[in-house]
Order: C-alpha cells, then structure tokens, then sequence
C-alpha cells in the first residue's frame, strides 16, 4: 500500500487489510510506504489512527517508511493511493515484471483509474470517505484473495 508521505492513506489501507488478512486467516505479507520521505519513522496521522480506532481497525503501530525499488522484489502487488504516487513507484520499476504488480486501489472497486483522496489537508469527513473507500476495496482484495484471483 503505497500514498505519498505513509501516514494517512496507506497506513489506513494496510491496517485495513492486516485485520482481515488475520480474520480469514490467510498468509499474506502486508506493508505500506510513502513515495516521499518526510515522515519516515511517524506513526500515522492522529486523525487517521482515530477514525481507524472508532470504526474497530488498530494501525496505531504502524510507522512510515519509503517505498524503495527493492519492494518489486519483496512484494506480489503494490497497491497505490493515486497518479502522483502511481507514477512515483513506476519510476523506480527495472523489469517488466515490476510494472504488473502496481495497481490502483480503487481499480478493485471500479476499473475506472479513480484515485483516494488525501484526507491530510481536510477535516473529518474526508477521513471517513477515505475509511469506506479503502474498506471496500480492502474487502474485494480478500475475496479475490480467497478465489486466488490476484
């Protein structure tokens, strides 16, 4: 799960998909990043940790990092917040292969390249809207999970 700065979107995205990763008691390896270095070491914004905690999601113990070409690696998929951050992790792709593992989130939903809005600079609601969409998607990532459909 990959947004720019890993402390809003991403941790959320990631947390929401650890909690049902664990409920259906799968082995997959989640993780988030930023595509910028500006928070690394943060935990997630207050805001976005409170919203997760009132809606049953914990991701108080998450902390940034930087998306790093070494995750093509690490990981199967690499799900991205938006364009901007779409474009920031394929710049860092080498193999061909890298490029098919970078998705859109919200393609899960609808193929339609819609992005998830950053909450940073608005107030509450938009911290909810985020919640729902990622819950969506989140959950249609498990199902296809179970179906290996990914």
């Amino acid at each position: 799960m990959v947004c720019l700065g890993n402390i809003c979107r991403s941790p959320l995205a990631d947390g929401l998909l650890r909690q049902k990763v664990s409920e259906n008691n799968l082995a997959v390896d989640v993780d988030s990043a930023g595509t910028s270095a500006f928070h690394v070491g943060d935990a997630p914004d207050q805001r976005m940790t409170a919203t997760a905690k009132n809606r049953g999601t914990d991701i108080s113990f998450l902390r940034a990092r930087q998306f790093k070409a070494k995750d093509f690696q690490e990981f199967d998929l690499i799900y991205v917040m938006d364009q901007s951050n779409l474009k920031n992790v394929l710049s860092l792709a080498k193999e061909k292969e890298d490029f098919k593992k970078v998705k859109l989130i919200l393609n899960e939903i609808s193929n339609s390249d819609a992005e998830v809005p950053d909450p940073y600079f608005g107030g509450q609601a938009g911290f909810e809207h985020v919640y729902d969409l990622l819950d969506e998607a989140t959950e249609i990532i498990i199902e296809k999970i179970k179906k290996n459909q990914l």
